[in-house]
C-alpha cells in the first residue's frame, strides 16, 4: 500500500533522508526507529505529501505528491507525542 522509491530530502547541503526505497503491503503496521536526526520525521512528512522531496511515494496508488491528501486519507499516524 505504501511504496517508497529512492526518496531523498536535503535541507540546504545535509541530507535528512539520503535514496530511501521500501514497500509495505495493505494493512502493514510499519514503525520508524532510530537516533534523533536520523531522518524518521522527514520521511514520514514525506510519505504525507507534506514535504517537497526527489524520488516517488505511492500510497494506496496515490501519488502523495499530486495527491497528498487523497492519500493522507489512508493513512493511521501515531507520533510518539
Amino acid at each position: 500500500m505504501i511504496q517508497i522509491h529512492q526518496v531523498t530530502r536535503k535541507f540546504g547541503r545535509a541530507r535528512a533522508v539520503d535514496d530511501i526505497s521500501l514497500d509495505t503491503p495493505a494493512g502493514a503496521s510499519v514503525a520508524l526507529w532510530g537516533a534523533n536526526g536520523a531522518g524518521k520525521t522527514t520521511l514520514i512528512r514525506c510519505v504525507l505529501g507534506l514535504l517537497r522531496f526527489k524520488g516517488r511515494i505511492t500510497v494506496g496508488g496515490h501519488d502523495v505528491t499530486r495527491h497528498g491528501k487523497t492519500a493522507r486519507m489512508l493513512i493511521g499516524y501515531v507520533p510518539q507525542e
